[in-house]
Order: C-alpha cells, then sequence, then structure tokens
C-alpha cells in the first residue's frame, strides 16, 4: 500500500479519506497549498502526492520536484480549465474531483513510477540517458500495420506520462490522420518542414500546427500526413531532418509513421538536385534512436520483411532495429 499525500479542497479530502485510509493506505499528510506539499516531499517521503488540477495546489515546480525524487502526483480537476491546467504543464494522471473513490484507488494501487515531465533540456542524440527519443515506425509493402503500430506506440508512451509527437512522414500519403478521426486539411508535417526549412520553426509554431488527440488514457500531439501523394517534395531530407532536430526539443519522443519504400532509383538520374521521393523516410530512418520494422505474420508477410529488413540493414546499424510481427494467430 501506499503513503499518501493530499492537498485537496476539503469537501473532497472528507469524501476520499475514510475509503483510502479502509483500502491500506497511510496518509502521511494533509496539507493545503503546493509550497506545503513541496517541503514535506523530503521530511514525509509520500509515494504518492494527491492534489487538487489548480493552481494553488498543482504548480510546475511542485511536479518537477516529485519528479526529481520518484514521487508520483495525481490531481483531482474540478472543472475543465483545471484539467487544461494540468495537462499544460505535463500532468497526465488527472481524475475528476467527483470521481468514485474506486477509480482513484485504482490509479494508485496499479500505477508506474514514471516521471511526468523531463524537462526542456537535457543531453541529445543516441547513448544521451534519458534524452529525447525518435522512434521510426518502418515496415515494407502490403499494409504491414505501420500507422497502427506507430498509434498505439504513441498513445502507450503518452498514458507513461510522457510528452509525445506523433508525426506522419510518408511520403506516398498520410494515413494517421484519417485513423485517429483528424482533420487533415492542412498537412502538419509539411507545415513544420517548410518552417524548419527557413529556421523558423518553435515551440509556438508547434504548437499551431500540430492537433491535439485525447486518447482515453492521455493525450498526444499529432502532426498530420500529406493530403495526397503528389505533394512529397515538400519533405525533402534537410527540411524533415530539421523539423525532427527541433521536435526533440520539445517533446520526450517522436514517434514518425514513415514510408515503406527505400529504393534509391530517382539518384540514376543526371540532374542531381532533383527531389527525392524517398527522402522523407531516409532521413526520419537517420534520425531515429529505435527503428521498429513491422511485417505481417503470414509468408507472404515474412518474406516481405525478411527482403526489406536486408535493405534496412544498409541504412540503419543493426542494434538500433526492433522486429515487430504483427497480426500473429493463436
Amino acid at each position: 500500500m501506499a503513503r499518501l499525500a493530499l492537498a485537496l479542497d476539503p469537501s473532497v479530502e472528507d469524501r476520499i479519506l475514510a475509503d483510502l485510509v479502509e483500502a491500506g493506505h497511510t496518509i502521511v499528510a494533509r496539507l493545503v497549498g503546493w509550497r506545503d506539499v513541496l517541503d514535506c516531499l523530503d521530511v514525509l517521503g509520500p509515494d504518492v502526492v494527491v492534489v487538487g488540477a489548480g493552481r494553488t495546489t498543482l504548480t510546475p515546480e511542485l511536479l518537477a520536484a516529485c519528479d526529481e525524487r520518484g514521487i508520483r502526483c495525481i490531481a483531482l480537476a474540478d472543472s475543465d480549465h483545471d484539467r487544461a491546467q494540468a495537462n499544460r504543464i505535463g500532468l497526465h494522471e488527472v481524475l475528476d474531483a467527483r470521481a468514485a473513490v474506486a477509480e482513484l484507488e485504482a490509479l494508485v494501487a496499479g500505477g508506474v513510477s514514471v516521471p511526468s515531465r523531463l524537462g526542456e533540456t537535457g543531453a541529445r542524440g543516441r547513448g544521451g540517458g534519458a534524452a529525447p527519443e525518435v522512434v521510426a515506425v518502418w515496415g515494407p509493402g502490403g499494409a504491414p500495420g505501420r500507422t497502427t503500430i506507430a498509434v498505439n506506440v504513441a498513445a502507450e508512451l503518452a498514458a507513461s506520462g510522457h510528452r509525445v509527437a506523433l508525426v506522419d512522414a510518408d511520403p506516398y500519403g498520410g494515413a494517421v490522420a484519417p485513423s485517429l478521426g483528424l482533420l487533415d486539411e492542412a498537412p502538419g508535417f509539411a507545415s513544420a518542414c517548410r518552417l524548419a526549412g527557413s529556421a523558423a520553426l518553435d515551440r509556438a509554431e508547434l504548437e499551431r500546427i500540430s492537433q491535439r488527440y485525447s486518447s482515453p488514457r492521455a493525450p498526444f500531439e499529432v502532426f498530420t500526413g500529406l493530403v495526397g501523394p503528389s505533394r512529397w517534395p515538400e519533405l525533402s531530407h534537410e527540411r524533415v531532418a530539421a523539423a525532427l532536430e527541433v521536435m526533440r526539443g520539445r517533446f520526450e519522443y517522436v514517434v514518425v509513421d514513415t514510408g515503406f519504400s527505400l529504393e534509391r532509383d530517382e539518384e540514376l538520374m543526371s540532374d542531381q538536385y532533383a527531389p527525392r521521393r524517398n527522402a522523407a523516410t531516409f532521413a526520419a530512418l537517420s534520425a531515429a534512436d529505435r527503428v521498429l520494422a513491422v511485417g505481417l505474420a503470414d509468408p507472404v508477410g515474412l518474406s516481405r520483411l525478411l527482403r526489406g529488413h536486408a535493405e534496412l540493414l544498409d541504412l540503419v546499424e543493426a542494434e538500433r532495429i526492433d522486429v515487430v510481427v504483427n497480426r500473429v494467430r493463436t
């Protein structure tokens, strides 16, 4: 059972206190404001801090202090405004203040201890410990489930309390937005690439062109793909690489749904400065800290995966590749 520190509205605290104690949890402190909670972290060492989602009890300073000490933070929101405030500073374990105690108990007892935020700075690049990571999801032709895997990886990372961006970088036409039911009239990632190409992509622009997907467990940002395959020249190698590098500074994980083709036939043309159809895929694979190679669990799908994996090894080191076999039957 957990050691809990509470900083809640008195009416909410009175409603849940007896049930939490009956469930076996130890209440180490009943506090008023976020500064009181901050002062008790080292002295009382709670496992979980349960606070109101308003500004008087939940702040970036408190959340950062909890993360530094490995203490989970759960917020109870009285309104949509308070819930938005919690999401804005990076806390995703938020319940309605009127939720049943059983919901809070399940979150307290069943959650995993992970940081909610990693901060805006830190070591970059591979091997940098808790540095932001780019995860590229690739698979051969034949619809092995690249988009489905990418969406679910992003959702699970967000549910673990991380800031996540899902990027549709498929130069043959985006499928992420339709999969999530989002509008894709303006391709978000192409916009990011254009801004990155002119060194104008910053945090404010990322927030403007992204779409937030509110999954059942935690929201994440989505940069939608091309609305038609004819617009692939917008995703040049240099622009894609620059956009992903800027995203590293904003998100803890950037999950990229790539194209399937690894062909370089266009490089045989005499014009060495012509745009490359698969440049976005090559740029994403080059920037990725991890590459998920997805294949189907049938004879044709496995054959395609094996052939494609051999080509992938020419572009990506083997230690950066994880193979995912999709739709495995019992």
